[in-house]
């Protein structure tokens, strides 16, 4: 599989990365770029970082930059993308970062039917429409977000899980100062925008400019007291 490199971190990617869109965001140093902007700007020494959806485990590795490995977990529902942020942040020296494999639900337990694409970037839960003809569905671990706090004890999130956020985000998420998010009104509308938000802002985050940008969202709150 090919390689490239993106903020100082060397990077597996598959074939399929190549190609398209993400072919030109790679190549331009643009993959993920709102999300690692705002990552950057808010993480600091200390902090514990989950991400939601982690896939090739690019966020993670660069958060890991900033706190460690050991305060690093990301969540990846895809079995063949998993094995590649184990490999990536393994080879970027993080071996110690966790992993965790399963889809990031608000409260589903079990098994969860998952849509794995050629394109991993896009691969999911079921939305409101039928599964794309490029989906391969497979059966994969839900795992409720509640759950994944309070074994991991995160305290800034990064979510970018194809339009679960909507359920997931509602979730109370004690002990978390920041989420970053990426939302998908394609999928939800803005009326599913302004719930996620909704959402946020009933737990005491607040929007936060720095960071915030198109799609990607940042909230925070004051954690003092």
């Amino acid at each position: 599989m090919p390689k490239i490199t993106l903020r100082g971190l060397t990077l597996t990617v598959p074939e399929t990365a190549l190609k398209g869109g993400l072919g030109r965001a790679l190549a331009s140093g643009r993959y993920e770029h709102q999300e690692a902007n705002a990552i950057l700007a808010h993480l600091r020494p200390g902090d514990r970082f989950m991400d939601l959806g982690a896939g090739i485990g690019f966020l993670c590795a660069l958060a890991a930059g900033v706190v460690g490995g050991s305060a690093v977990t990301g969540v990846e529902a895809a079995p063949g993308t998993l094995a590649l942020a184990r490999r990536n942040l393994d080879a970027n020296g993080f071996p110690d970062a966790r992993l965790e494999s399963g889809a990031v639900t608000g409260g589903a337990t079990g098994m969860v039917e998952f849509g794995q694409r050629p394109a991993f970037w896009a691969s999911a839960l079921r939305g409101p429409s039928a599964w794309s003809p490029h989906a391969k569905v497979i059966e994969v671990p839900a795992l409720p977000l509640a759950d994944l706090l309070a074994t991991h004890c995160p305290t800034l999130i990064c979510c970018d899980i194809e339009g679960a956020e909507l359920a997931a985000l509602a979730t109370p998420m004690t002990g978390v100062r920041l989420v970053v998010v990426e939302v998908h009104p394609t999928l939800y509308g803005p009326e599913g925008v302004a719930e996620v938000c909704s959402q946020l802002e009933a737990q005491g985050f607040q929007p936060e400019g720095l960071g915030t940008k198109g799609a990607t969202l940042v909230y925070r709150r004051d954690m003092a007291g």
